[in-house]
């Protein structure tokens, strides 16, 4: 089974953040601008904390906050569950299922280094198993085709 840092190799190691100090609002815009469903929180370039949607619907909308009002400090998670790129593509899916999160942050030493969600994760596990499958079949079945 492949590695994290395979993975990442492969994706890029392109994250998002915002500082401690940014409204949910702001955090929105950049997520939409994105295209991701979750930020990255640091403070003084170290990473504190990550806010998804679903810290947003569950700790924004349905407590009446007001996004422009509220900042991310407030609704992040704190303990934000990593990997490195040295784990398993099972130690990450393993950590996602066990956690119920979508969204793990590559730490190399105390820098981030990329994200991976579950998206990433089941794509790559599908991906080398088809190639497991192919490779057992021109094996087994080589010359006689199919």
């Amino acid at each position: 089974m492949g590695t994290i840092g395979d993975l990442i190799r492969a994706k890029g190691g392109e994250s998002w953040s915002v500082p401690l100090t940014a409204t949910v609002y702001e955090a929105l815009v950049k997520m939409a601008e994105k295209d991701i469903g979750a930020l990255l929180i640091t403070e003084e370039g170290r990473l504190v904390g990550i806010f998804s949607e679903r810290d947003y619907a569950r700790k924004c909308i349905l407590r009446g906050k007001a996004s422009k009002d509220t900042l991310v400090a407030e609704l992040m998670t704190k303990s934000v569950v990593c990997v490195t790129p040295r784990d398993t593509l099972e130690d990450a899916m393993t950590l996602m299922t066990s956690n119920n999160i979508r969204h793990l942050p590559v730490m190399s030493n105390d820098d981030v280094i990329g994200v991976i969600t579950l998206g990433d994760v089941v794509k790559r596990i599908i991906s080398d198993q088809n190639f497991t499958i192919d490779e057992l079949e021109n094996h087994f079945l080589g010359g006689y085709g199919s």
